[in-house]
């Protein structure tokens, strides 16, 4: 492998994943409906537009200060695509093709970490199964750059000369009437903005340090993510999604996952625990904000565009996300007019901006062994990790292949239960990466999940019936 003597500094962001606290890598699983054809997929990676962004043709340098670098290579592709033959599944023919690729992944999260003397990236072709595994380090950038580059090597179904649509949503404020009425508004609307930047950048800053979520069988803590993990995956109909986001009013998709969340997490534990935890108990959630100025997927072009006010990479904010244990009670719905006003509080505050600040400050001042114990601290003490990324809308094909789904998890955390949701025409597939000593049925966690959302579904259909014969 040629080297190429031009060295970039790693992002603080990046640096931050390269931490062994907070070491991650991205495994993103994309189903094919027919037979992987491997040259097809080699030559695909040499000539795509993933090669020319530099990060992924360097290698990771640390220089004799310490810091990380960027230093471009030449690339072998046949060292990255890693082709599995055989059945992934152990040689036990009961194991479906979902749960042996569910189990390689989770493998994978636990006890592969990527080889530093090559690019950090990998494609593994799990051939028996029909699935490519893109492993990639989060080093390399974050969802919404990572999913924005894979869409420009993809092609729409029904029109192979076309790329994917990229769907950001943007929001704007309805006028509000007169001058007066405005003024009144926006100065209220300040207030609320500082208000709530201060307490949540206060319960940040406690959650650093001390703070933490009362215990459940649902908690990890320091040394779990080094613990064996299992992987189970939750599906959704987008549609029952919108039904249930329609029947609250203003309510978003993210506002709706985060109520099936809160109330699958309940009926979870009223399974594992009954009668254990007092009604209200806070299980806290850990959620990445992308800072863009748009939201959702980018144009790949303005990502590589340092005058466009984006960049390819990691650019998010945390965001501490509460939710609480209640048992079921008559109306489903709740839980997501719960979610959604307090996702509508995070929205006003400051809190993912002042995290990411916190972090470069912290970072450029006293290095990133400090800033990867601060974020290991704030893991620690929250339960869980929740992220959502819109996948494309319509059937896609990758190097004329159907794609049948798209999935994604990262490496194992202090967490012992990580939930990644990733949509793709009209469905919605959550991952769910558990430590298994502690969450041992994690199908039954899908399943709790899968089922809040028909219960609400079917509340909110019920609901809007009634309504209408009045």
């Amino acid at each position: 492998m040629e080297t190429i003597n031009t060295d970039e500094p790693v992002t603080p962001a990046g640096r931050l994943f390269l931490q062994a606290e907070m070491n991650q890598i991205i495994n993103c699983a994309i189903g094919v409906k027919n037979t992987l054809d491997i040259d097809a997929v080699k030559s695909e990676i040499t000539t795509s537009i993933m090669l020319k962004q530099p990060r992924f043709s360097s290698l990771l340098i640390i220089d004799s200060h310490g810091r990380e670098h960027w230093r471009r290579t030449q690339v072998n592709v046949d060292r990255h695509v890693i082709v599995r033959d055989e059945p992934v599944t152990n040689g036990d023919p009961s194991i479906s093709q979902e749960d042996a690729v569910n189990d390689y992944i989770a493998d994978l999260a636990v006890s592969s970490p990527l080889s530093t003397d090559k690019p950090l990236w990998e494609v593994h072709l799990l051939m028996a199964h029909n699935c490519l595994v893109l492993r990639l380090h989060h080093a390399l950038g974050d969802g919404i750059s990572l999913m924005s580059m894979f869409l420009t090597i993809c092609r729409k179904a029904d029109d192979p000369s076309q790329m994917p649509a990229i769907g950001g949503v943007g929001t704007s404020l309805a006028s509000s009437g007169g001058q007066r009425r405005k003024w009144r508004t926006a100065l209220w609307r300040a207030l609320l903005v500082v208000w709530y930047t201060l307490v949540f950048v206060v319960e940040f800053l406690l959650r650093s340090l001390w703070l933490k979520d009362s215990r459940t069988a649902l908690s990890g803590g320091a040394g779990v993510e080094l613990w064996p993990r299992k992987l189970a995956t939750a599906k959704f109909r987008l549609d029952d999604m919108k039904v249930v986001k329609r029947a609250v009013a203003e309510a978003t998709i993210n506002d709706v996952l985060f109520g099936v969340v809160s109330c699958g997490l309940s009926r979870y534990l009223d399974i594992r625990s009954p009668n254990a935890l007092q009604d209200g108990i806070q299980m806290t959630g850990l959620s990445m904000v992308n800072l863009r100025p748009q939201p959702g997927l980018q144009d790949f072009s303005k990502l590589l565009d340092s005058k466009s006010g984006t960049r390819f990479g990691n650019q998010f904010g945390m965001l501490l996300l509460p939710v609480y244990y209640h048992k079921g009670g008559s109306d489903p719905l709740q839980f997501v007019r719960r979610a959604k006003a307090m996702i509508d509080k995070k929205k006003l505050s400051l809190e993912g901006l002042f995290s990411y600040k916190l972090g470069y400050f912290v970072m450029s001042c006293f290095g990133a062994k400090l800033a990867a114990l601060l974020n290991y601290r704030i893991v620690c003490n929250t339960t869980f990790t929740i992220s959502n990324v819109v996948g494309p809308r319509e059937e896609i094909t990758i190097i004329g292949n159907p794609v049948t789904y798209l999935r994604a998890n990262t490496s194992s955390l202090p967490h012992a239960v990580t939930v990644h949701m990733v949509s793709y025409a009209g469905r919605a597939d959550l991952q769910i990466l558990v430590a298994k000593d502690i969450i041992p049925d994690p199908q039954l966690l899908a399943r709790c999940f899968e089922a809040a959302l028909l219960e609400m579904k079917e509340y909110a259909e019920a609901a809007n019936t009634t309504r209408k014969e009045k």
